[in-house]
């Protein structure tokens, strides 16, 4: 985690980057101790949520083109769990992926949402809205003082 940190902005675009994929991660401990350390909050918001957004991306993405084999070899994403989410897309749709925020169950919505070829647009959308509101929330907490972790 120091390394992110030491990285600055660049350290707070990998780290959210890698927290929005199947490789678990938390970037909000990185967001966190840059603003704590002054680093500007928009700059900070824009860096984490484009970077977040585009690791959500790169799961759908996974989703969209990937095979079962790859999905489990490489990243532990059984078929079954996958299909499990087809429910919920069914009942939401793509607003879905407003959800992929979530720790443990987001990346699996990103990657199913994929899988089932929902419409791209629609998916990219809610999803930079949900990770608009985690950072902003995140980072507005840190900055009055109130850890999440």
């Amino acid at each position: 985690m120091d390394y992110y940190i030491e990285l600055g902005y660049l350290g707070l675009f990998i780290a959210s980057f890698l927290a929005a994929t199947v490789i678990p991660f938390s970037s909000e401990i990185v967001l966190g101790v840059l603003l704590a350390n002054g680093y500007d909050f928009v700059s900070c918001l824009f860096l984490a949520t484009i970077g977040n957004w585009l690791g959500g991306i790169s799961s759908y993405s996974l989703g969209y083109i990937g095979n079962w084999k790859t999905l489990d070899k490489y990243f532990g994403l059984k078929k079954t769990k996958v299909i499990s989410v087809k429910k919920y897309i069914d009942q939401w749709g793509n607003s879905l992926a407003f959800l992929c925020w979530l720790p443990l169950v987001g990346d699996v919505f990103a990657v199913a949402l994929g899988v089932f070829k929902v419409q791209f647009i629609s998916v990219a959308l809610w999803m930079f809205l949900g990770k608009i509101l985690r950072y902003t929330i995140s980072g507005v907490l840190t900055l009055e003082g109130i850890s999440l972790f």
